[in-house]
């Protein structure tokens, strides 16, 4: 079927009327003028909106407001082709001024600062002589440490009411031993690469996997504790003998001497004992003599090392080289026999002493 235009004009004017009906159109062609203003303001509101977007593009965060501009600020773009003038801002720096201003740091009221070589802490004059003894009991003779510490000699009668006033407060004979045996042996293990400290001494050097030969007669009498410390000898892999034809008739590297003592003068005139001190000056060993007796009693075995107990006594051969063992007797009891002390052991048990 053919129909003319003004049919088509009217169907569609129709279709539009049906679809808009309900937005107040009265007729078909009230509908048809509806829809064109609908249609006309959808395309302007569309053309709107593409403005503010094209101008949102071109402006860059300008368009978005001042908020934007106020947080990120505005204009970077501006001087970006320009060199930075660095020369002129270096010149509004005053260098002066600015030194000037940390050099009164330092004035009063304000600590003083420090340049990266100098010392910030306050250095104590040294005391090197910090161990004093009463004047008529001074052994004669003065020691250094290694760090120049000055150490006194003192006489035998000291030395002996020394160790008896510590015996007194708890430091037992035993414990005396003891402490005598590690040092020393320790000593002689270094120098590697009386008798009752030889006695610790060689047990504790057996302990170490070192031979040792114990020399101890059996004419001689001896003390409780010596016989204990034998008992313990006795229960390592280490020889003892009672006498001197039973010593090593070769070279030794080590010879301990612990029979030049105070506390026996008589034993000098024994035979065993002549016998004994003839075979270490023979054997062309060094000798370590343990706490020895000093002064007009002349030592039946050369030495090389001498080690004293807590204080040295005097020794008058220059070639013996005097080392001193801390035994741990403790500072007021020193004091309690007139002796003003201060530790000069440091971190050590065992320190070589220098004549001063």
């Amino acid at each position: 079927m053919y129909t003319s235009s003004r049919d088509a004009q009217t169907a569609i004017e129709c279709v539009v009327y049906a679809a808009l009906g309900s937005h107040g159109a009265t007729s078909p062609r009230e509908g048809a003028q509806l829809h064109k203003r609908k249609r006309i303001e959808v395309s302007q509101a569309s053309e709107g909106r593409l403005r503010r977007l094209r101008g949102r593009t071109r402006g860059g965060m300008e368009v978005r407001g001042r908020e934007t501009t106020s947080v990120f600020g505005g204009g970077t773009d501006d001087n970006m082709d320009s060199d930075f003038d660095f020369e002129g801002n270096l010149a509004l720096f005053d260098k002066a001024a600015v030194f000037s201003k940390i050099s009164s740091l330092g004035a009063e009221g304000e600590k003083p600062t420090y340049r990266h070589d100098q010392n910030i802490l306050e250095v104590k004059p040294i005391v090197y002589r910090q161990i004093t003894v009463p004047q008529h009991q001074h052994g004669g003779k003065e020691y250094c440490t290694d760090s120049g510490l000055v150490v006194p000699s003192v006489t035998f009668d000291l030395h002996k009411r020394l160790l008896a006033s510590a015996e007194r407060w708890g430091l037992s004979v035993e414990r005396r031993l003891e402490t005598v045996g590690v040092c020393s042996s320790q000593m002689a293990l270094a120098l590697l690469g009386g008798t009752k400290q030889g006695v610790s001494c060689g047990r504790h050097l057996a302990n170490h996997q070192v031979e040792t030969v114990l020399f101890l007669p059996n004419c001689l009498k001896m003390q409780e504790c010596v016989s204990r410390e034998a008992t313990l000898y006795s229960r390592s892999s280490s020889q003892q003998v009672a006498s001197s034809r039973d010593l090593p008739q070769t070279p030794v590297d080590l010879v301990i001497n612990c029979l030049d003592h105070h506390e026996s003068p008589l034993l000098r005139e024994q035979s065993w004992y002549q016998a004994a001190a003839l075979w270490a000056n023979q054997n062309r060993a060094p000798v370590l003599s343990i706490d020895p007796a000093v002064g007009a009693v002349p030592q039946s075995v050369e030495a090389k090392w001498t080690l004293f107990l807590g204080l040295p006594l005097d020794v008058e051969r220059a070639e013996s080289k005097v080392y001193l063992c801390d035994v741990g007797i403790p500072k007021r009891v020193f004091q309690e026999v007139g002796i003003g002390y201060h530790s000069p052991f440091g971190c050590k048990f065992v320190i070589p002493l220098h004549t001063a």
